[in-house]
């Protein structure tokens, strides 16, 4: 039996055949907040959809270093309302209360918004505030650090991969350590957010330690820092030599799973295919 909510999907699947409409809710009033993935930090990188409602919008909104991610031309008539690092709920707030008022707002994430980033923190202050009814919401997807990392990095994640996040801000550190063992038992290729800050130094030395348990000490470790960004760096290393010192908050690090290797120089997961076919000429 389909719930209400399914069939409320399935009417704007029907009603909407070509895509045009790309608001997931619609408000009755005339604001709107987008909630905006700018992927990596490259300007060559940012989607046409994000750059459109970047252009659309009369205020945008985010963490400081984020904003700085934004062309500047993108930002030109605006008012940018920007916040520190811990600011997420002042800044979502203000995002939301600009758009009930009417405003065209931009709310801006790095990678994907989606992924770690201001898309579901919006949605439940929507939901919170009592804003449902009035302020139209999407989200415009990004590239995410994830996937900026592993093409920096070669192929590792074309098989099954999971991803966790190392910061213990929002998640006890405990339920943490049960997804990277069960990630790692389970022989997925596994992709660290947040590995490693001033605060959180022994995060990712524990993650390390974690997968040497179901790893050989030969499994490739690939960290990128910055991705597609000024100042970056990328290092390569067998499991028993990778460095947790060496990372920091802007660092993604990808642990290759049994079948993980070098090819090329370059991260290789293979997903099976030479087992297949003959891939020799």
């Amino acid at each position: 039996m389909r719930s209400s909510g399914d069939a409320g999907l399935r009417e704007r699947e029907t009603a909407d055949p070509e895509g045009q409409d790309r608001l997931f809710h619609r408000g009755r009033g005339p604001g709107r907040l987008t909630v905006v993935g700018l992927g990596p930090g490259d300007a060559a990188l940012l989607a046409p959809m994000a750059a459109e409602a970047l252009a659309g919008a009369d205020m945008v909104a985010g963490y400081t270093a984020y904003i700085d991610l934004v062309p500047p031309g993108l930002l030109a008539g605006k008012e940018v309302a920007a916040t520190g690092m811990t600011g997420e709920v002042a800044r979502c707030r203000l995002a939301l209360e600009a758009a009930a008022a009417g405003r065209r707002v931009a709310l801006v994430s790095s990678g994907d918004a989606g992924v770690y980033g201001m898309a579901g923190l919006a949605l439940e202050m929507l939901e919170a505030m009592g804003l449902g009814g009035q302020v139209a919401f999407s989200v415009v997807p990004g590239i995410p650090a994830v996937c900026a990392a592993a093409a920096l990095l070669g192929a590792p994640l074309t098989h099954d991969f999971a991803v966790v996040s190392l910061s213990d801000l929002l998640t006890p550190m405990e339920a943490i350590r049960r997804r990277l063992d069960a990630a790692l038992g389970a022989d997925f290729v596994l992709a660290l957010y947040n590995p490693r800050s001033r605060r959180r130094s022994g995060h990712l030395a524990l993650a390390l330690a974690l997968a040497a348990r179901h790893r050989p000490p030969e499994t490739p470790v690939g960290m990128v820092k910055k991705a597609f960004r000024p100042g970056q760096e990328i290092r390569v290393t067998p499991l028993a030599a990778a460095d947790p010192d060496w990372a920091d908050m802007l660092t993604l690090v990808v642990i290759g799973n049994t079948a993980t290797r070098l090819a090329a120089g370059a991260m290789l997961t293979p997903r099976g295919y030479a087992g297949k076919y003959d891939l020799a000429p």
